[in-house]
């Protein structure tokens, strides 16, 4: 992140630590997903990255300044003096919104989703900066949906149990789309789920997502080809007939996908496949992100 780079060296102190994060806006959104695709091992491309799909740093705590070391002192203080540190600062670096009246926050809990972000977060106003303990509370949004089991992966120590479930959505034309995984099962239950998935197995010539049949060992959705985070690991996956339908917990959508890993709610066996579609997702309202980074303390 070149441009990030030089923009903290503009705004920011000369010798500070600053706590805050990297995001890349499209439009009037955050977008997760242009922000991976910033992360990359070739300088060529670095560059020419941050020219078409430049980033921004949002700041949210000042740890040290000069030779004051803040980390001790509560964050009511930390945050007014980032307040003031930031005061002159300029695009790409902002000062998160940050409020102590619980029904604003309540309306930016709300509000905010619209704009890509998955929720809030709660510090207490006397709490310290304790590296490596969670001290913070993010509140997050959770949801559940109805997903297709459309295929699965063996687990990275035993060929003979599911390491994680695919699921799909249909859309209004038919299709059945890559929504995401659930995992994280207990190890019988791993071993468990295999044996009684091998009645669904299928090939790829009678299975919706049949191009994986000339593309297996890579991963779905297929914009997500050519992961760098999975260089040398095997992203092929055993297509199922698409029968079984599962209820599981999301936070946030990127696209049309979930952001995170889903979490098993429960099978659905009342559930018929083709009844789960996009349309049982709860879209947010759409919100500009500019509107959310022009506030500052309220």
């Amino acid at each position: 992140f070149p441009e990030i780079v030089e923009a903290v060296k503009a705004n920011l102190p000369e010798r500070s630590v600053v706590d805050g994060e990297i995001v890349v806006v499209v439009g009037k959104r955050l977008e997760f997903e242009v922000l991976q695709q910033r992360i990359h091992p070739a300088s060529s491309r670095v560059t020419r990255l941050s020219r078409e799909t430049p980033a921004t740093f949002i700041a949210f705590d000042l740890l040290a300044s000069g030779e004051e070391d803040y980390s001790t002192r509560p964050f009511a203080q930390r945050r007014a003096l980032l307040e003031q540190a930031l005061v002159k600062a300029r695009p790409p670096v902002y000062l998160t919104p940050a409020t102590t009246d619980h029904r604003l926050a309540e309306q930016w809990f709300e509000q905010f989703e619209g704009a890509g972000l998955d929720g809030v977060v709660a510090k207490p106003l006397e709490g310290t900066y304790e590296p490596d303990k969670r001290v913070m509370f993010k509140i997050k949004h959770e949801r559940t949906a109805d997903c297709v089991v459309a295929g699965y992966r063996v687990h990275v120590t035993d060929a003979e149990s599911i390491g994680s479930l695919l699921l799909g959505l249909y859309t209004d034309a038919g299709e059945l789309m890559s929504v995401g995984v659930i995992g994280a099962f207990p190890a019988a239950r791993r071993r468990e789920l295999f044996v009684e998935l091998q009645a669904l197995v299928t090939t790829f010539d009678d299975h919706p997502w049949a191009w994986a049949r000339e593309e297996e060992g890579t991963r779905t959705p297929r914009t997500a080809e050519g992961s760098r985070w999975a260089v040398g690991k095997d992203l092929s996956f055993t297509p199922l007939r698409p029968e079984r339908v599962v209820e599981v917990r999301y936070e946030h959508m990127e696209g049309i996908r979930f952001r995170h890993t889903a979490q098993f709610v429960r099978w659905r066996p009342d559930r018929e496949p083709r009844s789960c579609t996009y349309e049982q997702l709860e879209e947010p309202v759409k919100y500009d992100l500019a509107d959310i980074l022009s506030l500052e303390h309220r």
